[in-house]
């Protein structure tokens, strides 16, 4: 995990700073993208635990999430709830996901610069390209990182998430404080 942004170009951090909610794809960002099914067919997935802290901070802290998937399962809700994520702001079985793009943009009345996306594979570019701030994770695939703003150092799956949502607190200026509180 990063210390410091002091890394952070002036343009990504103009970016970060006007962005007010972030959307995440889940497989491949919040999940490494593996898939296990049990013997009855049901589908399971790993999150990491510092993403969800990190989502819970970001949240805390007054900006917005959304997450757009591309599969649809019922553990992304459970994941989602345990998070306090709004079941508004999830979208499920978005292969194309610009159509949930769409209804987040006029659910929200945000302008498309306003918005954060996290992606991983090629998947995600149509609705990266549309946003003020595009962001791949660390193992993302070679052309979306070519197309993203910035790329984590983390894994999706492995902290890629909590590395996103720190990053954004610190763009507003909000990440010392927070981290800060657990001290008091």
């Amino acid at each position: 995990m990063i210390a410091t942004f002091d890394n952070l170009s002036a343009d990504v951090l103009a970016r970060a700073r006007n962005t007010q909610l972030v959307i995440f794809d889940i497989d491949g960002v919040l999940t490494d993208g593996s898939l296990f099914y049990g013997d009855d067919g049901q589908e399971y997935k790993a999150f990491h635990s510092k993403d969800g802290h990190g989502i819970r901070m970001l949240l805390e802290s007054g900006l917005e999430m959304a997450l757009i998937t591309g599969r649809q399962s019922e553990l992304v809700l459970h994941r989602a709830d345990n998070l306090k994520i709004p079941r508004n702001r999830i979208w499920q079985g978005y292969r194309d996901k610009r159509p949930a793009f769409t209804d987040l943009l006029e659910k929200t009345g945000l302008k498309p610069e306003n918005i954060a996306y996290v992606g991983d594979d090629v998947v995600d570019l149509p609705v990266m390209a549309q946003v003020g701030l595009a962001i791949a994770v660390g193992d993302a695939h070679y052309y979306v990182k070519q197309h993203a703003h910035w790329v984590t150092q983390t894994h999706g799956g492995r902290g890629a998430g909590r590395e996103v949502c720190e990053m954004l607190l610190h763009a507003h200026g909000k990440l010392h404080s927070k981290l800060a509180s657990y001290l008091t």
